[in-house]
C-alpha cells in the first residue's frame, strides 16, 4: 500500500472514530434527560390511583413519575412559590384555572381527568343510618372527620353535604378537620373518630380501614371535578402532554373505574 493510500485510510478511520466518540458523547448527554422522571403533584385522594396509573404508563413506555401528594390548597401554594413540578393533578377545578390565569400553568393544558365521589364511613361496630347523612344522631357520632374545607375539595363537599342535610350546625362541635382527605381517613383508621366523610376511592384500597360505608348522594354537594394542568416552568412539557393524553385514554379509564371514579363528563 502506498504512503498516500495509507494516509487516506488512516484519515477515514480517524474520522469514523471521531464520529463514534461524538455519538457516544451525545448518548451520555441525552440519556439522563430522557430518563428523567416526570414530577407530578397530586391531591391526596388520587395518590393510590396515580400510583397504579404510573405503573401502567411505565409499561407502555412512558417515563417514571416522581409523585408528591398533599391537599390541593397546599400544593397550589407550593407551586405559586416555585415548587418545580411538571404536572398538577388537583382535586378541584378552581386552583388549576387560577394557575392558568396567573401564568403559572400553560394556557390550553387544563383538562378534567376524573370526577370524585364522597362516602360516609363508620368505625367497626357502628351502624350507618338508613337515610344517610340526614339520619346521623349525636349519640352515635362522637367525632366526625372531614378534610379542611378551605384546603381540600372533598372537605368542601363534605361541608356542603352536611349543610344540605341540616347536620353542619347540629354536629359542628364534633367535626374534626384533617389537612387533607387522607388525614381524615387516618383519623378513622386509628379510632380517633366514629365517622368520616372521605373520597370513595379509598374504599377500593386493599389496606382500607374496617367498618361500613355508604355513598353520599351527589345532589347534596357540588360535583367534585378534578382538573390537571401542565406547569409553565416544566422542562418536560412534551412528556407532560403525553401523560395527560394517556389520562384521557382507555387504559387510564379502566384504572379510574377500578378506584371508584367516574369519567370526566356531564353529571348523570
Amino acid at each position: 500500500m502506498s504512503d498516500q493510500a495509507a494516509s487516506a485510510l488512516g484519515a477515514r478511520r480517524g474520522s469514523a472514530l471521531r464520529q463514534w466518540l461524538l455519538a457516544g458523547l451525545l448518548l451520555v448527554i441525552v440519556s439522563p434527560a430522557a430518563a428523567a422522571p416526570l414530577k407530578v403533584a397530586v391531591a391526596s385522594n388520587f395518590l393510590a390511583p396515580l400510583e397504579a396509573l404510573a405503573e401502567v404508563y411505565r409499561q407502555q413506555g412512558g417515563p417514571a413519575l416522581q409523585i408528591s401528594a398533599g391537599a390541593t390548597g397546599q400544593l397550589y401554594a407550593q407551586i405559586t412559590q416555585g415548587a418545580p413540578y411538571d404536572v398538577f393533578l388537583a382535586a378541584d377545578q378552581a386552583r388549576p384555572q387560577r394557575l392558568v390565569s396567573e401564568g403559572t400553568a400553560l394556557t390550553g393544558s387544563r383538562m378534567t381527568y376524573a370526577r370524585g365521589r364522597l362516602v360516609l364511613w363508620a368505625r367497626p361496630g357502628i351502624e350507618l343510618p338508613a337515610d344517610g347523612l340526614a339520619g346521623l344522631q349525636r349519640p352515635s357520632v362522637t367525632r366526625l372527620a372531614i378534610a379542611n374545607p378551605a384546603l381540600a375539595p372533598y372537605g368542601r363537599a363534605a361541608r356542603e353535604a352536611l349543610q344540605a342535610t341540616g347536620q353542619w350546625s347540629a354536629l359542628s362541635d364534633r367535626v374534626i378537620q384533617g389537612q387533607n382527605v387522607g388525614q381524615a381517613l387516618q383519623y378513622l383508621a386509628t379510632g380517633n373518630v366514629s365517622h368520616a366523610l372521605v373520597a370513595a376511592s379509598y374504599t377500593r384500597l386493599e389496606n382500607r380501614p374496617a367498618g361500613d360505608y355508604q355513598r353520599v348522594a351527589g345532589r347534596l354537594h357540588a360535583p367534585i371535578r378534578q382538573d390537571a394542568v401542565i406547569l409553565a416552568g416544566s422542562a418536560s412539557a412534551d412528556q407532560a402532554r403525553a401523560f395527560l393524553a394517556f389520562l384521557r385514554g382507555p387504559a387510564a379509564a379502566d384504572v379510574l373505574a377500578a378506584f371508584g371514579y367516574r369519567a370526566a363528563g356531564p353529571s348523570p
